[in-house]
């Protein structure tokens, strides 16, 4: 990941993270989901990243988003 990007959301649950990304892309915000979930036994988190310049509105847009 590139340094000036920052991790703004996390959860265990891939549609919670999905839809944080699609609410970020519609404020036409770019966002990355980093999958850091282990494959054979499902545990683990996955991360939303943002550009640093768009941390604070990407917090403020998924502060309802239950994680």
């Amino acid at each position: 990941m590139e340094k000036n990007w920052v991790c703004i959301y996390n959860t265990t649950t891939v549609y919670l993270a999905e839809i944080a990304k699609d609410l970020l892309h519609e404020e036409e915000i770019d966002a990355v989901i980093i999958n850091k979930k282990d494959s054979n036994y499902q545990f683990g988190i996955l991360e939303i990243y943002v550009e640093c310049n768009n941390a604070i509105k990407a917090k403020h847009i998924l502060k309802d988003v239950n994680s």
